[in-house]
């Protein structure tokens, strides 16, 4: 942990609402950290990777990791309340600005209470405006000072609305999931090289996990008819790693369970096949070259909803990207355990598929890095560049 800087050096107050987020909040933490030469304070909210760069969050943020209108109304209260006590907490705290990173619903709610407070207000990762709810952008060009993108095209929607919006790259471009020990981690846990290890990745929200987990189950049991060298390997985060355990343990035969981004790259690596719930974590395996299935299923009222309100052919990055279906998607009704068996034990049997995978992820990956920069040094010098111009506009 770094040493604790000057009470005088510039506050930022941080908010992250999920494992995606505090992953990135961390590494616009430790670049802020560099470009200032340490010269840099936090308060906010995060997880256990921000945590390990410094920040002591205001509350676990396992609260805010839900998803989908029937996850969200029973636990509105609390959410709502949360809202109002970061809202009062970022104004007591007087903060040089404010960062909110992903989680709309949360983030931009309490970014929107701040509005003429004379903090500046700046969010991370771009909602899917492109996708469905255009009108946000006209809504957030309203109170925010600065919106910061990981896709190349979607600076235009915002700027459209006269809301400042800037490219800085994928945060996956520097994640390390390219650089596991594939070989390392089978050696540690006995994984012999005949062995078919499939990586499995239902997600970090205990409400999709808790759909997606007994498909995932049947899937193996089908997979297992073709196979009796399969070895199953779950990465997951600290947050949920016991309710997961207990719901693995009831398998028959129940996965390796690791926990932490070394590991979890690690077991990218090692992995034949991996079955995914759509995510960042499917841009992290096509990073690491590991061939992959994308999955995903619903609350039947949000999953009713998303039909009616998503208009995109794909969901997953790399397809949309390349307007190509390179990753099968399995999603919703289609979430099927005989349809996914399917599609991964084409991937463990059909290299040209998995080389032909590979080929083309590589080249959506190469649209999501800005030029010469790091995503978080670039997102940094926004940060310090709106704080530098909000200063420079206070009286004298």
């Amino acid at each position: 942990m770094p040493s604790e800087p000057e009470p005088d050096t510039p506050l930022i107050y941080l908010v992250a609402g999920e494992p995606s987020g505090d992953r990135l909040g961390a590494r616009l933490m430790a670049a802020l950290i560099a470009e200032t030469d340490g010269r840099i304070r936090f308060r906010g909210i995060g997880g256990e990777v921000m945590a390990e760069v410094g920040l002591q969050s205001r509350f676990p943020i396992a609260e805010l990791a839900v998803m989908g209108l029937a996850e969200v109304l029973p636990r509105l209260p609390r959410l709502l309340r949360r809202i109002r006590e970061t809202a009062e907490d970022i104004e007591r705290s007087h903060p040089a600005a404010l960062v909110t990173i992903d989680a709309p619903d949360f983030s931009l709610r309490v970014a929107n209470l701040l509005r003429g407070r004379g903090i500046p207000l700046i969010h991370y990762v771009a909602p899917s405006v492109w996708a469905w709810k255009a009108h946000r952008a006209r809504k957030m060009a309203a109170f925010l000072d600065r919106v910061m993108t990981l896709l190349p095209f979607e600076p235009p929607y915002f700027t459209a609305e006269g809301l400042p919006a800037d490219f800085v790259g994928h945060p996956v471009i520097e994640s390390g999931a390219d650089k596991g020990d594939g070989s390392g981690f089978r050696t540690r846990h006995g994984i012999s090289a005949d062995d078919k290890l499939v990586c499995l990745l239902p997600g970090s929200r205990m409400s999709e996990i808790s759909r997606l987990v007994p498909i995932l189950r049947k899937t193996i049991g089908l997979m297992e008819h073709s196979h009796d060298n399969l070895t199953l390997v779950v990465p997951t985060v600290a947050h949920i790693a016991a309710p997961l355990r207990a719901m693995l343990a009831t398998w028959p035969q129940p996965p390796l369970m690791v926990t932490g981004e070394a590991a979890k790259f690690d077991a990218f690596a090692a992995a034949d096949v991996a079955i995914a719930a759509s995510g960042t974590v499917a841009l992290e395996l096509a990073m690491a070259g590991t061939p992959s299935v994308i999955v995903y299923r619903m609350n039947p009222i949000t999953g009713w909803l998303a039909r009616r309100l998503v208009k995109l052919k794909y969901t997953s990055l790399v397809n949309l990207l390349l307007d190509e279906e390179i990753l099968p998607e399995l999603l919703l009704e289609n979430c099927r355990p005989e349809r996914i068996a399917a599609a991964a034990e084409q991937l463990l049997s059909d290299q040209d598929a998995v080389q032909y995978q590979r080929m083309r992820s590589k080249q959506a990956l190469a649209q999501l890095a800005p030029d010469g920069i790091a995503p978080s040094i670039a997102a940094a010098r926004i940060v310090l560049d709106v704080i530098k111009k909000a200063g420079s506009k206070e009286p004298a």
